[in-house]
C-alpha cells in the first residue's frame, strides 16, 4: 500500500485489492523455488498417506483468531473435496478436544506468527501422539515451523492495513495457499464432479449434477403426443391439454416423426388466420432436437439455451418416452 493517503473509499478499495493481489503474486513466485515446491509436494504426500483409500487418518485443522477462521474454511473445503477433515480449536484442544486427534491423523496448524500460545502448547503433544503436522505460517523460523514435519511458507511483505497490523494480506495468502493444497489433493484423488455432487446433495450444485432428465420429465400419459396422421386441430388441443407448449408427433411404433410447438403455431398465425386447409405435416418441425432420459437435467438446460428453445422431447432407443420444458427444470431447481 502506498504512503499517499487515498482520496476516496473507492481508491482505498483499489489500493487494498492491489496490495493483496501483489501478495498472492509474490507467494506464487516463491513456490517456483525448488525447496518451496518440494515442501508443498511433501505436504500433499503426507495427507494422501494418511487419508488415502482404506486409511483411517483425517486432516485436523487448527488455528486461533483470524487464522482460526481461515482454518475452519480450509477444513470444510478439504472435506467437501474428498479429504476427511475437521477443525479443532487449539484452546479447546488443551481442555479435552485433543482426544479427537489420533496417531493416524495429519494436523494442519495455521498461524501467521507461528508463535500463538494455544498452538505452541498442543504442538508437542501432537508430536508425542505420533500424528504428523503441517504448519502454515508466515515465519519459517517460528516454533510451529520448526516443530512441523512440513512447513508451508505463507509470508507476505506487508498487510493491506495502513498500519501494517490488521490481518488482511496475510489471511488472504493463508486462504489461497490452503486452497492450493485442497485443489492439489483433489487432483491427486481424481475427485470428479459427480464425487463433488455427492458431498453437496442439498445444494444447487448437487441438484445440477445429480438430477437426470428422467427425474424431471413428464412420462406416460402426461407426454403430449398425437399420431402422424392427426389434424392440426387435434395437435393444438393436445398441446393445450398437456400444458407443455408442444406436442410430439409419433409414428405407429412410437418413434418420433416431429414436434409441433406454440412457437410453430404463432409463426403460422403470422402468415394466415385461415387454418382450414393447413395440415399438421406442413407446419410441424421434423427431426427435432431431443435428449436421452439418462442425460443430466443440466445438459437439457444447456441444449435448450444453445438452441433457443423452451421444450425438449426425451427419446430412448428411437421411441418418445418423455417431454420437458424450462418450467419443469426451474421447478426442479436445476436452473
Amino acid at each position: 500500500m502506498s504512503d499517499t493517503k487515498p482520496s476516496s473509499s473507492a481508491a482505498i478499495a483499489i489500493d487494498v485489492l492491489e496490495t493483496e493481489a501483489a501478495g498472492l503474486h509474490a507467494l506464487a513466485e516463491r513456490f517456483r523455488d525448488q525447496a518451496q515446491a518440494a515442501a508443498f509436494e511433501r505436504a500433499v504426500a503426507l495427507v494422501l498417506a494418511a487419508t488415502g483409500t482404506g486409511r483411517p487418518g483425517r486432516v485436523v485443522v487448527s488455528g486461533i483468531g483470524k487464522s482460526g477462521h481461515v482454518g475452519n474454511k480450509l477444513a470444510a473445503s478439504l472435506a467437501s473435496t474428498g479429504t476427511p477433515a475437521f477443525f479443532v480449536h487449539p484452546a479447546e484442544a488443551s481442555h479435552g478436544d485433543l482426544g479427537m486427534i489420533t496417531s493416524d491423523d495429519v494436523v494442519l496448524a495455521v498461524s501467521y506468527s507461528g508463535e500463538g500460545d494455544e498452538l505452541r502448547a498442543i504442538a508437542p503433544l501432537i508430536k508425542r501422539l505420533g500424528a504428523k503436522m503441517i504448519s502454515l505460517t508466515g515465519r519459517p523460523q517460528s516454533t510451529l515451523a520448526r516443530l512441523a514435519d512440513v512447513h508451508l511458507d505463507g509470508g507476505i511483505e506487508r498487510e493491506a492495513c495502513p498500519h501494517n497490523l490488521a490481518p488482511t494480506t496475510s489471511t488472504t495468502a493463508a486462504m489461497a495457499l490452503g486452497d492450493a493444497l485442497v485443489v492439489a489433493l483433489l487432483h491427486a484423488r481424481k475427485f470428479s464432479a459427480d464425487d463433488f455432487a455427492r458431498s453437496h446433495p442439498g445444494g444447487s450444485l448437487g441438484r445440477r449434477l445429480l438430477t437426470y432428465v428422467r427425474d424431471v420429465m413428464r412420462a406416460g400419459d402426461d407426454v403430449p403426443r398425437v399420431p402422424a396422421g392427426a389434424s392440426l386441430g387435434e395437435a393444438i388441443v393436445e398441446m393445450s391439454r398437456k400444458g407443455l407448449g408442444m406436442t410430439a408427433v409419433t409414428r405407429d411404433d412410437g418413434s418420433l416423426e416431429g414436434i409441433f410447438t406454440d412457437g410453430d403455431l404463432r409463426r403460422l398465425l403470422e402468415r394466415t388466420t385461415d387454418l382450414r386447409d393447413v395440415t399438421l405435416a406442413q407446419v410441424m418441425t421434423r427431426t427435432p432436437v431431443s435428449i436421452a432420459p439418462d442425460a443430466l437435467a443440466a445438459e437439457a438446460a444447456r441444449v435448450m439455451e444453445d438452441r433457443r428453445i423452451q421444450q425438449l422431447l426425451v427419446v430412448d432407443a428411437g421411441k418418445v418416452v418423455g417431454a420437458l420444458n424450462l418450467n419443469l427444470l426451474m421447478a426442479a431447481k436445476v436452473i
